[in-house]
């Protein structure tokens, strides 16, 4: 399948022009433990400097390591630093040597044997890039095909252990709705601006009671999208403050994909059986608004997502590389490159029905476009919470929902509000 935009397959690295000697530049060798740019052979294996100093120093200190993790540990580029048991161990499984290291310099194989060890073109098809003398295909297929099952694996278990929006849970749940009082209460009150007071104030107390009932059910999963995110691999590696911005700004578009398991084209439902009806979303929000939720829980609902496709996709929502205020956006980007490039291997899989490659790429269109259309949907919900900051006083809000959503709230030991407060910085961390 095509890399869209600028996204370039992981591990391919453009060699430097002054060793292509004027032909066209071919793909770095990559280091064979964490897939970075290799700077050599080193301790009998082609390895980037990283690598090479871990290797040195653990076996010169004799460093014993531990795993927290079974010793199941994903080593890549961007996360190689996490574990260093699992590098280790990884260093001895792709053959460096221990003596070497001990003992001094291992000489260097003859160049074509190291130039054998070179990346293909992954952009020339298989069969000419096969045909290239020097070029091992076979071996680097299945070194980017392990690689990309492992991050599959990781984050499909990360989704899995961490949401109760399930096809399971829809088999026996019972859908019910929030009964609400009559707009037209038995209450009437005659008179102008007396008249027009009461309904305003009804209004805000109809919101305000469907805002605690949203509210209380949605907090749940605020936790565990926290979960997911630490598990993902290298979101740990990231500042602390852009997992608070990814966090944040991509909860509602991930906890509104998850839904879509349990809900209808007519309404949302949570995992308690709760209904919201489009009438009550317009309430909440605005028409166009509960509109476009239904329609995109509609184009969610006809893509029937897999589990692993719902892990690597909301995995992307949350990887975003355009949230604004980021500090690190670069390894941010990589993360989530990987993600989408398993992604796209993962839709390449489940298409495999005949109509092979074209069908893949159709469905592939179909996530961009959703991904599109649920970050829209999530930037016009923070612009609609603003209703909720003016009114929090007449709001009872669960404690996490407002921080999620930057919700002003009151502190319980002082009776402070947080927007007094907010010269003063986050009150929590979500590590």
């Amino acid at each position: 399948m095509e890399v869209t935009g600028n996204e370039q397959p992981q591990n391919q690295y453009p060699a430097d022009s002054a060793s292509s000697g004027g032909v066209t530049p071919k793909a770095a060798t990559p280091c064979k433990v964490c897939g970075d740019k290799a700077s050599g052979y080193h301790y009998g294996v082609t390895s980037c400097e990283g690598c090479k100093g871990f290797f040195r120093r653990s076996i010169q200190k004799q460093i014993e390591y531990r795993c927290l993790r079974d010793g199941k540990c994903l080593v890549i580029r961007l996360n190689r630093n996490r574990c260093q048991f699992c590098r280790f161990k990884k260093c001895i499984a792709v053959g460096m040597s221990r003596d070497s290291v001990r003992y001094g310099r291992v000489p260097k194989r003859p160049r074509e044997s190291v130039a054998a060890e070179s990346l293909p073109d992954l952009n020339r098809p298989l069969n000419a890039a096969a045909a290239a003398p020097g070029v091992d295909v076979m071996d680097e297929d299945l070194l980017r095909h392990d690689v990309g099952k492992e991050l599959v694996k990781l984050v499909t278990a990360a989704h899995h252990c961490n949401n109760s929006y399930t096809d399971e849970l829809k088999r026996t749940l019972h859908h019910h709705t929030i009964m609400l009082k009559d707009e037209e209460s038995d209450n009437e009150v005659s008179g102008g601006e007396e008249a027009a007071s009461s309904t305003t104030d009804r209004t805000t107390d109809i919101r305000s009671v469907l805002w605690y009932n949203m509210a209380l059910r949605m907090t749940p999963a605020v936790s565990q999208v926290v979960e997911f995110a630490k598990r993902l691999p290298g979101f740990h590696a990231l500042p602390q403050d852009d997992q608070l911005i990814l966090i944040k700004l991509g909860f509602f578009e991930i906890w509104l994909t998850r839904i879509t398991r349990l809900s209808t084209p007519e309404c949302i439902v949570f995992d308690d059986g709760t209904a919201f009806t489009h009438n009550q979303l317009t309430i909440l929000y605005d028409a166009q608004f509960a509109t476009a939720v239904m329609k995109y829980i509609w184009t969610i609902m006809k893509l029937q997502l897999s589990e692993e496709e719902m892990a690597l996709f909301t995995g992307t929502l949350l990887l975003s590389p355009q949230r604004a205020s980021l500090s690190d956006r670069e390894r941010i980007s990589g993360l989530y490159h990987a993600m989408n490039e398993a992604l796209q291997n993962v839709v390449l899989v489940n298409s495999s029905n005949g109509e092979g490659v074209a069908a893949a790429s159709a469905r592939y269109d179909a996530f961009v476009i959703a991904r599109n259309e649920v970050r829209a949907l999530g930037t016009r919900h923070n612009v609609l919470l603003g209703w909720c900051r003016e009114h929090w006083p007449r709001l009872l809000l669960p404690a996490l929902f407002s921080e999620i959503f930057d919700i002003p709230k009151v502190d319980e030991e002082d009776g402070i509000s947080e927007a007094d407060r907010a010269a003063a910085g986050p009150s929590h961390s979500y590590g």
